[in-house]
């Protein structure tokens, strides 16, 4: 058994990557949403209509949503 079967538990590359990338991605919504939205609606955020800051929760969703609307159009080139 080699070593990297070992570090990485068996699972292809490819999960792994895409695991990464999933992640990566709710780190990048959270900062996107944390210096850009209150940038650019700030009466919408000063009135409570739009959260200054999202939760992890929300962050794992709306990163699921894009990688959803990212297959579909992927899928939709075919």
């Amino acid at each position: 058994m080699r070593f990297r079967d070992i570090l990485f538990l068996g699972l292809p590359s490819i999960v792994l990557w895409v695991a990464g990338i999933f992640v990566l991605g709710i780190f990048l919504i959270k900062w996107f949403w944390m210096w850009t939205i209150p940038g650019l609606f700030p009466g919408a955020v000063a009135a409570g209509l739009v959260a200054a800051k999202i939760s992890w929760w929300t962050a794992l969703k709306l990163s699921v949503l894009v990688a959803l609307l990212a297959a579909i159009t992927n899928i939709s080139k075919r």
